[in-house]
């Protein structure tokens, strides 16, 4: 990671000169004092098949880190098949959700529960595929709505690991 910490532009810059914060993250990816010891990021762009994908994912969410199995959802959406992006892009939706409403985002946590919700069931619905790689996509539709409704009945904070959905 490159950084052009002074002048003008005092972002910091990965490899291919792309703005990418250096700093170091927390398990819920929010950014931490530079010289601070965090969790190790999960790496972008890798290809994964579809099984190994919901498997690292669902490790990360066990482990309380949401926001990194975001990662590996995005790397699926964006490297699967065309016709399956809905569905990748829903999961990574319900991980983000899941990290909003850990880090205690009352508004953000409950709506992006709701739009991967609604991202996963439409892709169900249109391809009539409710199990895909073994995922329980009705299971995690109604795990994110029903988080998303303690979410705004209780206004606090969940914790991660202890809410995480069981994909399959």
């Amino acid at each position: 990671m490159a950084s052009t910490r002074s002048g003008e532009d005092a972002r910091d810059r990965d490899e291919g000169g792309r703005a990418r914060s250096a700093r170091p993250r927390d398990g819920l990816g929010r950014p931490l004092p530079y010289g601070t010891a965090g969790v190790e990021r999960q790496p972008e762009g890798v290809v994964r098949r579809p099984q190994d994908s919901v498997t690292e994912a669902q490790a990360l969410l066990d482990a309380g880190k949401p926001f990194h199995a975001h990662e590996v959802f995005e790397d699926a959406w964006k490297s699967g098949p065309e016709e399956e992006r809905t569905l990748w892009r829903g999961l990574a939706q319900l991980a983000v959700g899941l990290t909003h409403a850990a880090r205690g985002n009352l508004t953000g946590g409950p709506r992006l529960l709701g739009r991967g919700a609604a991202a996963v069931e439409e892709w169900a619905r249109g391809t009539g595929r409710w199990r895909p790689y073994g995922m329980d996509v009705a299971g995690l539709a109604d795990w994110a709505r029903r988080l998303a409704a303690e979410v705004e009945e209780t206004g606090a904070a969940v914790d991660a690991k202890a809410s995480a959905p069981r994909l399959r």
